[in-house]
């Protein structure tokens, strides 16, 4: 795959772990059924020419205002919500949107003291963020919270759907297994959101999948008919969900090499998500096109997290860069749509 626009790299997040570009750890993060070591993985990624960094291209954004802290009913009209905003990429992305949102910003995690403790902490440096409770694993706790959003704000201006696990390289938990666990929550949970806040984004409204190089490494590494399929323009989410079921089912029944799958659960999950992206994009663009709603996919780059360690190339505040630019693209903003950017370039799907 070409590259004519650019993304970077994502953490596996949610309300308590490390990630490599977005999200929470499970206990192990599962590249492939090989035994790789941290060292040799980034190095075959360097070798790959994937942590190269693009070229920048920073159109300015506007200045922008914090509201005042919240009381029990918000003041301000305007929300953005980061999933997975605990620790790690998600809380540097909840962080700056604190600085730079003009509105309130809402942190969620699944484990409501590590979530309330993240509060404090950027109180202490002076920011207002609120705190809801989000399993994005549990479709009721996905409807609490937009129930909240709609009952408070009438409605989502931001989403960051950054929450999501990964195995570390070294567990011993069977493959089938990590599959089945990751994409319940990585793409099975990432949809649900979606699937149930779309609706009550406000127009003008931006929605940032964070997604992974791994995604782009996992499609490269299947057979050709699926890399069709993956590609084909006029795949359906329907039949996006039935070829993530069918990588779980075809784990189980440990035929997923046979049936030209690559053995990264986590790079599976992660492009379904980029996939997910694209026709969730395509379809606002056909039924919300007046509201100019833009959803993209992006990698934050291999970030220093828990489970990256010294290998990550980047701080968690570097990684939060594009997801951040993409969150604040200016109202009269018509691109990006729909695509996968790192370092706030397009890259070639």
């Amino acid at each position: 795959m070409g590259r004519t626009r650019e993304w970077g790299v994502t953490k596996p997040s949610g309300a308590e772990g490390p990630s490599l570009e977005g999200g929470t750890k499970a206990g192990s993060l599962s590249l492939n059924s090989q035994s790789w070591t941290p060292g040799r993985w980034a190095a075959s990624l360097i070798l790959a020419g994937s942590l190269k960094r693009a070229p920048r291209v920073v159109p300015p954004l506007s200045a922008q205002v914090p509201c005042a802290p919240p009381a029990a009913m918000s003041s301000c009209s305007r929300v953005a919500l980061v999933t997975g905003a605990n620790k790690g990429l998600g809380f540097s992305i909840a962080r700056e949107l604190c600085r730079q949102f003009s509105g309130d910003v809402v942190l969620t995690a699944r484990d409501a003291a590590r979530g309330q403790a993240a509060v404090q902490q950027l109180q202490a440096e002076g920011l207002s963020p609120r705190f809801h409770q989000l399993d994005i694993a549990d479709l009721q706790s996905i409807r609490a919270l937009r129930d909240f959003l709609r009952r408070e704000y009438g409605g989502l201006n931001v989403l960051v759907n950054n929450a999501g696990i990964a195995f570390k390289i070294d567990d011993p938990t069977p493959f089938d297994i990590q599959a089945e666990m990751t994409l319940k929550t990585n793409f099975f949970g990432t949809r649900n959101v979606c699937t149930e806040l779309l609706p009550i984004i406000k127009p003008h409204g931006r929605v940032v999948n964070v997604s992974s190089l791994l995604s782009s490494k996992a499609l490269e590494n299947c057979s050709e008919d699926l890399q069709e399929k993956f590609r084909n323009e006029t795949l359906t989410e329907e039949d996006l969900v039935d070829l993530m079921k069918k990588f779980v089912e075809d784990t189980k029944n440990e035929v997923h090499e046979r049936e030209g799958w690559p053995s990264s659960a986590y790079g599976v999950s992660k492009l379904g998500v980029t996939v997910l992206s694209r026709i969730l994009a395509r379809r606002l663009d056909e039924k919300r096109k007046a509201d100019r709603i833009l959803l993209n996919a992006c990698c934050p780059g291999w970030v220093k997290t828990d489970l990256a360690g010294d290998y990550g190339s980047r701080t968690v505040e570097e990684g939060a860069e594009t997801p951040v630019y993409l969150a604040l693209l200016p109202p009269d903003a018509t691109e990006p749509q729909g695509q996968l950017v790192r370092d706030k370039v397009v890259q070639n799907w």
